[in-house]
């Protein structure tokens, strides 16, 4: 509500919820509310999301989560995904994904995470030839087998985030403000300039943003800021598709999911040796292929509060280089290179969230998880909440 009285406010039967920024955690929170009745009103700095969001893989990565919560969380995001998308019309492939094995330690940590969780999961351990009967574009030369996974969902980030914001707008009324930058919270206010909105909840989803609103709060959680620099490839010739998105073994060492194959620790050591460049970077390399036929490739991760707005081109090359023993492309050709920033906790936790004061929530710091965990976590946190009201 304005203070200018120019506009009456729409009450739901949950109430009013303001919600700062525009990207995936905070259409997330949006539609949890939505859908429970509640008017929401979304702020966002810029004319669109065009930050973390839109600069990923659009991978929603069930296997990146160790079984149990974590992977329910992720799968509950999925499933709220593919009903957005299905709604909305929204470009999505549910294409799975391959981890290819070039050394026998990379197959036996994929057998290994495959007997522990193959009753949980879609997954399976492939042979040479079936790995290369699921994509035409992996590297056959030394291949020893991969993992399958049936699970991961792409989706066109940098497309489907506008896209879930006009669909929120369409189908439950939440208004949008953009270009509106908040500066200042004071439930149940908040302010941009000389302007003000009252809501009954506020709800705090703009990233990293959240150090100017709550400089104090940033300064004392144990959390910190995360450069990825990523990569896209022309589209490739005659609508060749690659199918599942594609993943070589330093991948497995990167995500969490992975740490239940017990001889990981072994498979690392290895690496710490052979690939001691690309880890002081936090390179693993990944690809996957949206519906225009591009190839999304990355990534790297580098850590800390201030990052160099220059990306590295040598950074790119050792990507490439890497991506070249799993992968062959019919056409390699370089469209464009960007770099993104996230807020990342430094303490394990794999969220944030926390009433700053009464009236005030933040969702932060899934650290590269959004596209993946958003929609859970945040039907999880607004449920919690309000379900059994």
């Amino acid at each position: 509500m304005s203070d200018n009285n120019k506009s009456t406010p729409f009450r739901g039967q949950g109430g009013h919820a303001i919600i700062i920024g525009a990207g995936i955690v905070g259409l997330a929170t949006a539609r949890a509310l939505a859908v429970r009745g509640y008017k929401v009103t979304v702020f966002e700095r810029n004319e669109r999301a065009v930050g973390a969001s839109i600069r990923n893989f659009g991978m929603v990565w069930p296997i990146g989560q160790a079984t149990g919560p974590m992977f329910e969380r992720a799968m509950l995001s999925k499933s709220i995904w593919k009903m957005v998308c299905t709604e909305a019309g929204i470009w999505h492939d549910e294409v799975g994904s391959l981890h290819l094995a070039y050394h026998d330690d990379e197959l036996q940590a994929i057998q290994e995470y495959v007997d522990v969780n193959h009753q949980y999961r879609d997954c399976a351990v492939l042979d040479p030839a079936a790995a290369l009967s699921k994509s035409p574009a992996v590297n056959p030369n030394g291949l020893k087998g991969a993992l399958w996974s049936g699970e991961e969902m792409i989706v066109e980030s940098r497309v489907a985030i506008g896209q879930v914001a006009a669909y929120l707008a369409k189908k439950f009324g939440v208004e949008f403000h953009w270009n509106t930058a908040i500066s200042r919270i004071e439930h149940p206010k908040v302010s941009s300039g000389t302007q003000s909105w009252e809501a009954d909840e506020i709800y705090v989803c703009s990233g990293a943003d959240f150090e100017t609103l709550y400089p104090e709060l940033f300064a004392q959680t144990q959390i910190t800021k995360c450069k990825l620099q990523m990569m896209r490839l022309v589209s490739q010739p005659d609508e060749w598709r690659i199918g599942p998105s594609l993943c070589g073994g330093l991948s497995m060492i990167h995500y969490p999911g992975f740490q239940a194959a017990a001889s990981l620790p072994a498979l690392r050591k290895r690496y710490e040796e052979q690939y001691a460049t690309h880890l002081k970077w936090g390179i693993h390399v990944m690809v996957s292929q949206n519906g225009s036929g591009e190839l999304t490739i990355g990534d790297s991760h580098e850590y800390g509060l201030v990052h160099d707005p220059f990306d590295k081109e040598f950074i790119n090359n050792l990507i490439i280089e890497y991506l070249h023993t799993f992968a062959n492309f019919k056409d390699w050709k370089m469209l464009q290179s960007w770099h993104g920033i996230y807020p990342k906790m430094t303490n394990g936790a794999y969220e944030l969230v926390t009433d700053v004061e009464p009236g005030v929530t933040l969702i932060n710091g899934m650290g590269g998880n959004g596209m993946t965990l958003s929609f859970g976590l945040c039907e999880q946190v607004i449920a919690a909440r309000k379900d059994n009201q």
